[in-house]
């Protein structure tokens, strides 16, 4: 943890955040805002009602189930507070669009071609991240078993390629110059959550002075998946390579429940083995968040504000 984090205190909130382009999404126990910087410095922000699915169907907010219910849904609203970020932002700097988006204007409605460029975006993404980090590492382990027979060793083989694949994925996209800025949001959305846990007045002042290594943050949930995939898969014991990776699929419900419970339970407490459960996970954001500067904490400060809710404390982790 950071020399200025205060965790003396009990409180933790359950509210988060997701950087955007130049913005910051943050969501709270009833509502959820995004709030973003255009060029001339002008604030704008969108707020929205959040409509809980587990307020109609309770089974669906029950352990082990919630986790990955609760994974969808963040994905579908990052994903369509990306995209408004981005429409923030001058013409010229979101580039043309490309021909499926010309394709679905010309034969959707603006609200309907709307779902649909998002379900295909929040579909491409669970396709991504479930080939790079769940079938390739199997594919790969399969190929390097045909040279080298690995035995029981071909979980462990899967795991460290799984991780290294991970790692590889987070170098890379830091060498795209445009996510500097993101990551400085992301340290931007820390240092507020921070700042607000420990009952400090939200300014520009006491935000700066917290730290950017958060431990219920996206990433340490990433790497306890990678974490949780590695120990469960390891005990499958099937040779063939397309079998293991049918198998890993049908587990991947239960690997990323699993890792939301031990996220959500690692998060509100302090003992030796939480901490080295959050551990990793703040080491990797050394990669996925940066300093802010004090304009960023201005827009993270705003979007905390905006889902504060009424009555205090119910929004206690």
């Amino acid at each position: 943890m950071g020399k200025h984090e205060n965790r003396s205190g009990a409180f933790r909130t359950s509210i988060g955040g997701q950087a955007l382009i130049e913005g910051i999404l943050m969501r709270g126990p009833q509502k959820q805002a995004v709030v973003c910087r255009r060029p001339d410095g002008e604030l704008v922000t969108k707020i929205e009602e959040l409509r809980l699915i587990k307020e109609k169907h309770p089974w669906l907010g029950w352990p082990l189930i919630r986790g990955v219910v609760n994974f969808l849904d963040s994905m579908v609203k990052g994903v369509q507070a990306l995209t408004w970020s981005a429409e923030q932002q001058p013409e010229d700097a979101q580039g043309e669009p490309d021909k499926f988006e010309e394709w679905i204007n010309r034969h959707f409605s603006d609200k309907t071609a709307e779902k649909l460029v998002i379900t295909v975006a929040v579909g491409l993404g669970i396709l991504l991240s479930v080939g790079l980090f769940a079938l390739l590492p199997t594919f790969l382990a399969g190929l390097l078993n045909r040279l080298v027979p690995l035995g029981a060793w071909r979980g462990l083989c899967e795991g460290v390629l799984r991780l290294a694949i991970f790692l590889g994925y987070l170098r890379l996209v830091n060498t795209m110059p445009d996510m500097k800025r993101v990551w400085m949001y992301h340290g931007a959305e820390h240092k507020t959550i921070f700042c607000y846990e420990a009952g400090l007045p939200l300014t520009v002042e006491n935000a700066r002075k917290q730290s950017r290594f958060h431990p219920r943050c996206g990433t340490s949930f990433l790497f306890i998946v990678i974490f949780i995939s590695i120990l469960i898969f390891s005990l499958i014991r099937v040779e063939g390579t397309l079998a293991r990776m049918g198998l890993h699929l049908l587990l991947l419900p239960a690997v990323v429940s699993i890792s939301y419970e031990i996220i959500k339970w690692a998060g509100r407490h302090d003992n030796p083995f939480t901490a080295a459960v959050s551990a990793p996970g703040k080491a990797l954001q050394h990669l996925t968040t940066a300093e802010p500067d004090d304009s960023m904490l201005e827009v993270a400060i705003e979007a905390l504000k905006l889902v504060l809710p009424q009555e205090k404390g119910t929004d206690i982790w």
